[in-house]
């Protein structure tokens, strides 16, 4: 099952990670599209490897353990990169923070649930919360080019603590 299309998909977003932490080392402009470009990517295969399992009945045991974890795995990397570059400057780094420790809390809870044979699926308000905060994400890689106008602060610091 690991060549099925959603997996595959849910793969190339683990991959992608390596290059999400290099687009960091370019400069801006380039760099910033770049790291755009990777997270539109990312947020394009987390949508469609659900959908496409779903729909072409290839849901996996597989896929279901390394869909979350390569979400976790991308957000900690953002995050961390994010920090390491003064990005995410001062008293902003605590929803960074807030954010990690969510996921690792949502994570050991959905790994105690499945030995107690229950099981947690995603909300709809998770996948909500997910892509409202997107224009957020694309101010901080766009470093001003063009969030002057896709959000304004008031917007970025509710998504940011969402």
């Amino acid at each position: 099952m690991l060549t099925n299309i959603p997996n595959l998909l849910t793969l190339s977003r683990i991959a992608s990670i390596p290059l999400l932490v290099g687009v960091f080392y370019i400069g801006a402009p380039l760099g910033n599209w770049l790291g755009l470009g990777i997270l539109i990517f990312a947020g394009a295969t987390d949508f469609f490897d659900g959908y496409i399992a779903r729909a072409m009945q290839q849901q996996s045991l597989l896929g279901k353990f390394l869909d979350p974890i390569a979400d976790k795995l991308l957000v900690a990397s953002l995050i961390l990169m994010l920090v390491a570059f003064d990005r995410i400057p001062g008293i902003a780094v605590l929803p960074a923070v807030v954010i990690l420790c969510r996921e690792l809390l949502v994570s050991g809870l959905r790994e105690f649930l499945a030995g107690a044979q229950v099981s947690l699926p995603v909300s709809r308000l998770a996948h909500f919360i997910v892509w409202f905060c997107w224009p957020y994400v694309w101010s901080i890689f766009d470093n001003g080019y063009w969030g002057c106008w896709v959000v304004d602060s008031s917007y970025a610091d509710f998504s940011y603590w969402l």
